[in-house]
């Protein structure tokens, strides 16, 4: 009964997870927030700081490639880095990001 309860509570605050996050504008506020994005999207293979991990350091990416560069990657991927991870708005958003980022 335990198992069965925890299962259901388990399965239901996955659904609520998935669904949160909307302000109500018919976006998520994921959607204009890179720092989340990164957070949710790029930590896990370039490191928590973007100072590298399975992937390249991140942390000062501005100094070595243009937001245009930087979205390039996103859109099309590089190395290990599959394309797509981070797409449309979201993919601007995160390339703007991080060409602040020097």
């Amino acid at each position: 009964m335990k198992k069965k309860l925890l299962g259901i509570l388990f399965g239901t605050s996955l659904v609520l997870a998935a669904c949160g996050g909307n302000d109500g504008g018919g976006e998520t506020s994921t959607e204009a927030d890179p720092e989340k994005i990164v957070s949710q999207k790029c930590m896990s293979c370039h490191g928590e700081n973007l100072d590298g991990g399975a992937g390249p350091k991140i942390s000062d990416v501005g100094s070595r490639l243009s937001k245009d560069e930087i979205l390039t990657v996103l859109e099309k991927g590089k190395g290990n880095m599959p394309p797509g991870i981070i797409e449309g708005e979201q993919a601007e958003a995160v390339a703007e990001w991080l060409a602040n980022k020097k």
